[in-house]
């Protein structure tokens, strides 16, 4: 489905069970979509345990665009989504999760989206080859629990573990945690276990 915002349609693939324990948001980078390796096992994790997932194609890619403009007008556009979303599952915990670029907005957006909980895939810690332009910022900004999964061979670094809740860095991954999704999935997954009463 589309759901309509101030910088365009986003594109929402949603996979509902009929009583769902929570319901995990997730999106991409900036070049990528929601069909990575990384989110589809995260969302496969999230349905075994009985959450709703909804798949967010944010508006400049659905737009074939791969600039995604301002962190403001992303956030904007993001928060819109996230409101409409929750009138179907109001009662429920909200987590949002993000790869790359798309984990930079999930933090941002945490408190204001409600949301309970974060989780960050190949967080985007700085520029390739700029360390000191870090963006560790964001990730304490999120004023929630907020998991971290990294390669150990990310261009964009790797967050320290004072910055999150939890940083597992993957042996041999790069920025796409291409190589083992699964096992990536798998750490996601028992940190999602806590909610899957939905009694955090």
């Amino acid at each position: 489905m589309d759901i309509a915002t101030p910088q365009g349609p986003a594109e929402v693939t949603l996979d509902e069970p009929a009583d769902p324990a929570f319901l995990l948001v997730l999106t991409h980078g900036s070049n990528g979509g929601v069909d990575a390796p990384d989110l589809l096992a995260v969302r496969e994790e999230a349905l075994a345990l009985g959450g709703a997932v909804a798949r967010v194609l944010q508006p400049f890619r659905r737009a074939g665009r791969r600039a995604p403009g301002s962190a403001a007008r992303q956030d904007e556009a993001w928060l819109t989504v996230v409101a409409e979303l929750r009138k179907g599952f109001p009662d429920v915990p909200l987590i949002q999760c993000g790869r790359s670029n798309g984990a930079r907005v999930a933090c941002r957006t945490a408190l204001k989206a409600g949301a309970r909980g974060v989780i960050a895939l190949a967080f985007p810690l700085h520029p390739p080859g700029r360390p000191e332009r870090s963006r560790a910022d964001e990730l304490r900004a999120a004023g929630v629990e907020v998991v971290v999964v990294n390669g150990d061979r990310d261009p964009f670094g790797v967050p320290d573990p004072a910055d999150a809740t939890f940083v597992q860095v993957m042996p041999g991954e790069r920025h796409d945690l291409a190589r083992r999704p699964a096992e990536v999935g798998a750490v996601v997954g028992e940190w999602l276990r806590r909610w899957s009463t939905g009694r955090p």
